[in-house]
């Protein structure tokens, strides 16, 4: 039994740490609200109403997660369909991250259905199927099983079980074309969502461009997310480096500062497009209009410029403070769009329960957690033997003997004390 706890979780001395303690009480109330939810209803926890049925879990759970779960699709075509090979150590890690990103947006999608067990039936009983929602729901299911299908290499290597990893190896090109298609599908569509309530979301959001918007906000989203993704965890997981990295993680993250600079251009443009063709120019001198202002100016032009900056005088923890930023101003006009600016004519306004803050934050925490268990036992970070600990199932197994052993040896002597 020991063995196995050793395997599952380590060294049980090492969990009782400030981060563990605080993330898991975050995680036994979100639980617990959870449970409340789904016995009691989604009126027993929400602020939810028939004038506001999309809240928090739709406009942070979903519309956000998906689009910052992005990175897994933009590295894995810059890697596979671009060429670009001296990127390739950070796709697993990225793809890591969207699987997981993917598999919490279905749990807070599954939390805000009313009847969430019936969410399977629209695969074997299609119903609207030309329905904007239908298309991202398929889109979303099959993504969630490509970029599965993208990370089973790394257990192969786990379990080494080479001459099947060899095999799968094959399939990775033909993986990554399909999630670029599936991504390219959903991402637009979940801005298509909108294009049918001109009358609910403010009019200098609502634009015929959404779901370009949207797709753009994903490359974008996903660019800056893997540069702070890359960066924290080569921090905090540098133990599970091989003890001479052969990858200079400063020259990509250049790399990747450039291509969201220039995305962010597009992007810009593409928006002050969307403003004029809109032509609600009177609308910016009003709070709402403020408040586009703050994002367009502060979230699209100034991480553009500081990416500029950053690239041009070589400054990467420039770079790495600019995608953090950039990843704040993608949760921004999500949650513009989704929740601040819709609706805006209705009063009382929508405000989130602090119930559904504290699932929102325990999906996100459990998310880490897994993402960290994940790394400390798979071949994640790097596919080499790491400098601390081992990436395969039989090295942790033997840790775990060698745990075990040295625990019965202690309490030996504890027994029979030699003075």
């Amino acid at each position: 039994m020991k063995k196995v706890t050793h395997l599952l979780v380590g060294d049980p001395r090492k969990l009782f740490t400030a981060f563990n303690l605080i993330s898991g009480l975050i995680v036994v109330v979100g639980i617990g609200l959870i449970g409340l939810r789904l016995f009691k209803g989604l009126g027993a926890v929400t602020n939810l109403s028939q004038t506001t049925p999309w809240g928090l879990w739709i406009g942070f759970d979903v519309m956000s997660g998906v689009a910052l779960a992005a990175g897994g699709y933009t590295i894995a075509a810059t890697v596979h369909l671009f060429g670009m090979e001296e990127y390739e150590p950070l796709v697993r890690p990225a793809i890591l991250t969207g699987l997981l990103g993917y598999v919490f947006v279905v749990l807070g999608l599954i939390l805000d259905l009313g009847q969430p067990w019936r969410m399977p039936l629209i695969m074997i009983f299609p119903r609207g199927v030309t329905s904007v929602l239908f298309e991202v729901g398929m889109c979303v299911a099959a993504y969630l099983t490509v970029q599965a299908l993208e990370f089973v290499p790394a257990f192969w290597e786990w379990l080494q079980w080479e001459s099947l990893r060899q095999f799968w190896s094959k399939l990775t090109i033909w993986l990554a074309i399909l999630g670029v298609v599936l991504s390219t599908l959903h991402q637009s569509s979940l801005g298509s969502l909108f294009l049918i309530a001109p009358t609910k979301l403010h009019p200098l959001w609502y634009s015929m461009y959404l779901p370009l918007f949207f797709f753009v906000t994903s490359i974008i989203a996903g660019l800056s997310m893997v540069i702070v993704e890359s960066s924290l965890s080569h921090r905090l997981f540098a133990y599970r480096l091989p003890p001479s990295s052969h990858f200079d993680l400063d020259k990509l993250t250049l790399g990747l500062g450039k291509a969201a600079c220039a995305v962010l251009y597009v992007y810009f443009f593409l928006k002050l497009i969307g403003l004029a063709e809109g032509g609600h120019w009177d609308l910016l001198n009003t709070p709402y209009g403020h408040l586009y202002l703050v994002e367009l100016l502060g979230f699209v032009a100034l991480p553009c410029a500081l990416y500029v900056v950053g690239v041009r005088t070589r400054d990467v923890r420039l770079l790495r403070v600019t995608g953090a930023w950039t990843v704040l101003g993608i949760l921004f006009n999500r949650l513009n769009i989704s929740i601040i600016a819709m609706n805006w004519q209705v009063s009382p306004h929508y405000i989130p329960s602090w119930m559904e803050v504290v699932v929102s934050l325990a999906l996100v925490t459990m998310g880490v957690w897994l993402f960290r268990w994940l790394v400390n036992r798979l071949p994640v970070v790097s596919t080499e033997k790491p400098a601390v600990g081992t990436n395969t199932l039989k090295g942790l197994w033997a840790e775990a003997e060698k745990s075990w052993i040295g625990d019965r040896l202690s309490k030996a002597s504890d027994s029979n004390p030699v003075f």
